[in-house]
């Protein structure tokens, strides 16, 4: 019977080469293509964006895209490992992966080329590509591109890629920026306090990502956490809001001891200095924020704006995620997708370029060099095929080569 039913599919539903050629197109579920247009934005804001870094001392470095597994994934904790793409090399028989995120790889190069006791500052742009969206991107294979500073502890570190930060979202030409910060080395001094497990920690964390009070008193009762240490975890879900919220943390956390109060003079300290350097930048506390929980060590941020439900830039502190490869050493960063900056910026990069030259198709060593100097001079000049009958507009020319008396001449079409 089961034959005959596939017999009769055949049947009525014959092979069409179509759809087989309309297959083609598809692209994976989050996977786009980037067509020249956009290519051509991106191009311009990531030299723009790495120009801006590197006049802030920050060099740019070329992580391979694909690497071992336990060095894409050292110090990042399970969350990364979903997100990357596995594969076995066929020469050493090693575990690879596509890399999700390149921090961990420009802290080995960090690793491998620091110098005792001196900050190092890098900063890359790449493809990553990831299993699943992300809580940046809702596409899978984001342009990530960011910046990172090795070799200090000290509030000025972080305080410098947060200004950072902000100057490469105004240089992308981003408005309404708001900033969220957060601590992340003040859960974890809570959570070993309260003696939790890994497993319960992971819970713990769930709940206050979705900041729901119900399950977290009924989760605090059934780890049988009392007490100060209940009452200042339940604390965290209420610590969110303008500056100002630090003094009362700094009242309800009392008995945290050092690290915590360490950690809420830090946020003190880094929320003051950018109310007074930006004044209108809106920012926002919030110490039940953990992004990047298994990655982060200490303060964390991220930037917002109107409109957007997702963080455009997130980073934070990362100490010793590269001990593995050498030293440890201190780390800030952060990160963002140069896909999503495009699409956010208020100005089109590409708004004051003037159009390309368009130049017939000629026997004449004049016409070649003054291509040739155009060309050298920055200037797009597209070249005629055979006399093939196109309009110079239909090429994105605005402009064309003539030949006036002996001389090749650059006119204006509209001129003509």
């Amino acid at each position: 019977m089961a034959a005959q039913c596939c017999l009769s599919l055949e049947k009525t539903i014959p092979f069409d080469p179509l759809m087989l050629t309309q297959d083609r197109w598809l692209l994976p579920e989050g996977i786009e293509d980037v067509f020249p247009d956009e290519a051509e934005r991106l191009q311009h804001l990531g030299r723009t964006l790495t120009q801006l870094f590197r006049r802030w001392g920050y060099r740019l470095v070329m992580p391979p895209p694909v690497d071992f597994l336990d060095s894409l994934l050292v110090g990042t904790g399970h969350a990364l490992d979903l997100k990357t793409f596995k594969l076995t090399d066929p020469i050493s028989g090693r575990l690879m992966g596509l890399r999700a995120d390149m921090t961990p790889q420009v802290a080995r190069i960090d690793a491998r080329t620091a110098k005792a006791q001196v900050p190092q500052r890098l900063c890359y742009t790449g493809a990553v590509l990831h299993t699943l969206s992300g809580h940046l991107e809702v596409s899978r294979n984001p342009l990530q591109i960011g910046a990172e500073l090795y070799g200090s502890s000290g509030n000025a570190a972080a305080l410098e890629v947060i200004r950072l930060m902000l100057e490469m979202l105004e240089a992308a030409g981003v408005e309404k920026t708001h900033l969220d910060l957060g601590h992340v080395g003040i859960y974890r001094n809570l959570a070993a306090m309260a003696q939790l497990d890994a497993d319960q920690e992971d819970r713990l964390f769930e709940i206050l990502q979705r900041k729901d009070p119900t399950d977290l008193h009924a989760f605090l009762d059934g780890a049988k956490v009392k007490g100060p240490v209940a009452d200042m975890i339940a604390a965290l879900l209420d610590l969110n809001g303008p500056g100002d919220i630090l003094k009362e943390a700094q009242q309800r956390l009392l008995e945290g001891g050092s690290s915590i109060r360490a950690a809420l003079d830090e946020l003190i300290a880094i929320s003051t200095y950018l109310k007074k350097a930006h004044p209108e930048l809106p920012v926002n506390l919030d110490l039940a924020e953990l992004r990047g929980y298994e990655y982060h060590t200490g303060i964390v941020f991220a930037a917002f704006v109107p409109g957007q439900g997702r963080e455009i830039a997130r980073g934070g502190r990362y100490d010793d995620i590269g001990k593995v490869f050498g030293p440890a050493r201190p780390a800030v960063g952060f990160s963002s997708d140069l896909k999503t900056l495009a699409r956010l910026a208020c100005v089109d990069a590409h708004s004051e370029e003037l159009g390309a030259i368009f130049a017939p198709c000629m026997d004449d060593m004049a016409l070649n060099d003054m291509v040739a100097r155009l060309r050298a001079e920055g200037e797009v000049v597209i070249e005629a095929l055979d006399n093939a009958p196109i309009r110079p507009e239909e090429l994105g020319c605005t402009r064309i080569l003539e030949k006036q008396a002996q001389d090749w001449k650059v006119l204006e079409l509209r001129t003509r």
